[in-house]
């Protein structure tokens, strides 16, 4: 009989958990809250815990998985499976999820950065279709990413590969968080979005429904603003066209280097559908190289939140 697999989709507000087949259907998913008190100490015996109490449940034991596939944040040490930085787990010290899990449930474990594991989902079971080389961009609080190519995670010297929202889109820019000037993240986060819509609103004299909010002090959200675009608000429409310029432009730039089957546009802001498409995809064939024009197609992210327990579940396949 083939071996289960286990994925493990760790956030910094909730633990997901799947159990799957060895294609990838999932069979049994949960989720846990995500203690990071006490510098994040709880997270990994919270992790152990809650998989050797499923097993129990379902009645199953850890020879009946080929292993535990795990999504955390933070850069990961492919050698020792340590992971650092993760901040938003507050673990400032590094940690070793694949040893203590490894060790609490006797069960082998795999792991990767978040945003490599839902590019990984992705590929192979949702947008990418599983095709050897795809590019995947998550548009969120910030913008993440996560390069395959021949079917292999691109992790780079330092495990740094696929930052895709730290390509410059307008060399003085706003400040990133990273301490340069005009990363893609500081336009086309959900937080970005909100800060272009601020910045237009000021210079914009025209009837506006978005200005009307901004001008009166209302908070607004990217969703808003793509919601007003929908009904052609002139300032929405604008602020859109600029963020969509932006960001197709850096997934042209990725295309003429890497030239993947696919770039698959998923995390919060892609709930936009097809007009976030669309108008990346104009802005995308403007500065594709002609083949490259021709033979990278830009889609969807079609997997939500199963993306990163998918794609954690795959590590074990590969």
């Amino acid at each position: 009989m083939d071996k289960k697999l286990i994925g493990v989709d760790l956030g910094g507000t909730t633990i997901k958990f799947a159990i799957l087949t060895n294609n990838g259907e999932i069979q049994q998913r949960w989720a846990e809250d995500t203690n990071i008190l006490d510098d994040g100490s709880h997270i990994i015996p919270d992790i152990i815990k809650s998989i050797n109490h499923h097993l129990n449940l379902y009645h199953m034991k850890p020879e009946q998985f080929a292993g535990i596939g795990m999504g955390s944040p933070g850069s990961v040490n492919q050698k020792d499976g340590s992971v650092v930085g993760a901040y938003n787990l507050n673990w400032r010290k590094p940690v070793f999820p694949r040893r203590d899990i490894e060790e609490g449930t006797g069960i082998p474990v795999f792991i990767d950065n978040d945003a490599n594991v839902a590019a990984l989902g992705e590929k192979w079971k949702g947008a990418g279709d599983n095709a050897s080389n795809v590019a995947f961009a998550t548009l969120g609080t910030g913008v993440g990413g996560g390069i395959i190519v021949n079917d292999q995670i691109v992790h780079g010297a330092a495990g740094a590969a696929g930052e895709i929202g730290h390509i410059i889109v307008e060399r003085h820019g706003y400040r990133c968080t990273c301490g340069n000037n005009g990363c893609l993240e500081t336009v086309a986060s959900a937080t970005g979005i909100v800060r272009v819509a601020r910045d237009l609103a000021e210079e914009y004299a025209g009837n506006s429904s978005l200005k009307r909010l901004l001008d009166a002090g209302e908070e607004i959200s990217a969703k808003i603003v793509f919601d007003l675009a929908k009904k052609d608000d002139p300032l929405a429409v604008r602020v859109i066209n600029r963020i969509c310029d932006y960001l197709g432009y850096a997934l042209a730039n990725i295309s003429n280097t890497l030239n993947p089957d696919f770039v698959v546009i998923g995390g919060g802001v892609s709930a936009a559908g097809d007009l976030l498409l669309n108008k990346t995809t104009e802005a995308f064939e403007e500065s594709a190289f002609p083949s490259v024009r021709t033979s990278t197609k830009l889609r969807l992210a079609s997997l939500g939140n199963e993306a990163g327990v998918i794609g954690a579940a795959s590590l074990i396949v590969q």
